[in-house]
């Protein structure tokens, strides 16, 4: 249970902070990026590497998360719902300032991508006799 836990909360650390690594790739790599994050006026291409960054996110998260705990088969889930519920409250808030697609792209593949990146760890679950 407390390995479970500890992995939830490394989860969530793990996805705060490699969104903010590519988030400042992004803003030294892609012309107009940081002023396009103030008033939330991105092109597509932006919008693109934001959903990419996402679920890279995410896939990091996931594999952070099994690798902390490999029998923990329900801390991936955790982890994929608490970003998710994190992150609803503020799509529906800027609902109106980007394209239905977007959002729907970034809210439906949080759980699936922390999903994926667990079963990515490769650390293999640790048995009772370990």
């Amino acid at each position: 249970m407390k390995r479970s836990i500890l992995a939830c909360l490394a989860g969530l650390a793990t996805w705060v902070i490699v969104v903010s690594l590519i988030d400042r790739v992004l803003r030294l790599s892609l012309p107009n990026y940081t002023a396009a994050e103030h008033t939330l006026q991105f092109t597509l291409g932006m919008k693109w590497a934001r959903l990419a960054m996402a679920i890279v996110t995410s896939l990091a998260a996931g594999a952070v998360t099994r690798w902390i705990s490999p029998a923990g088969r329900w801390a991936p889930w955790i982890v994929g719902s608490v970003v998710l519920v994190l992150f609803l409250p503020a799509h529906i808030a800027i609902w109106s300032k980007f394209p239905a697609w977007y959002h729907l792209t970034f809210l439906l593949t949080i759980i699936p991508a922390v999903l994926a990146g667990a079963l990515m760890s490769s650390r293999p679950p640790r048995t009772a006799a370990q």
